[in-house]
């Protein structure tokens, strides 16, 4: 069958099916992420591992094999650990620090309350990109997709500021769905974070950050 990237060049256009075939694949990958993001030190790697099949996906049109799925994961579960870990503590903190000032557990008030949500926003929002860059580097290298994504919010604060709305809607979905369709959401939210990091580059002009090439 010939992938999304080759029948666009042949001219053809895309149906309800081929919509419906994508929803089903994103959703399957979401379902699976959060399966292997389950012992919580693995979620780095499952993030990455994810990210990688989306950006594959985004620019060929085909999905990454199985078995380089499974040979990235493995290669990403080591280096992710500190990752997990470190993403984990951050977000349960500024979790405990929102939740004080909202119940006035804590002096501050509405200001505290706003400023610890804002800067939460863009802790989120950076982390998409970082999600994004990891992607395009086969899914484990973390310390270079975390300096390059630091460079992209610096040199294009609306690319940032565009992947902080799109986390900060999945948070909120996340919270309204119900619990079963959060695993599906994920699978969606990555492929946002493709979409809206690509569209603000080429609308920004940025050029593409060089990353080194994923190891056979």
């Amino acid at each position: 069958m010939a992938s999304r990237a080759e029948r666009e060049e042949a001219g053809e256009r895309r149906d309800w099916r081929d919509v419906a075939r994508d929803a089903a694949d994103l959703a399957l990958l979401g379902i699976l992420l959060v399966l292997a993001a389950v012992p919580l030190v693995t979620a780095a790697a499952a993030v990455g591992t994810a990210s990688a099949a989306v950006h594959d996906w985004t620019r060929t049109g085909s999905w990454p094999s199985a078995r380089t799925t499974v040979r990235r994961f493995g290669r990403a579960v080591l280096p992710g650990v500190p990752v997990s870990l470190l993403a984990l503590t951050v977000a349960g903190l500024l979790a405990a620090d929102l939740a004080a000032l909202a119940t006035d557990r804590v002096p501050g008030g509405p200001v505290a309350l706003l400023v610890t949500a804002l800067i939460a926003a863009g802790l989120a929002g950076y982390a998409g990109l970082v999600v994004v860059e990891v992607g395009g580097n086969g899914g484990g290298q973390w310390r270079a997709a975390a300096r390059s994504a630091a460079r992209a919010c610096l040199d294009a604060p609306t690319r940032w500021a565009a992947l902080t709305g799109v986390t900060a809607l999945a948070g909120l979905l996340a919270v309204l769905v119900t619990p079963v369709a959060v695993p599906i959401l994920a699978g969606y939210t990555v492929a946002a974070l493709h979409a809206v990091a690509g569209r603000q580059r080429f609308a920004t002009g940025a050029a593409p950050v060089p990353v080194r090439p994923e190891l056979p």
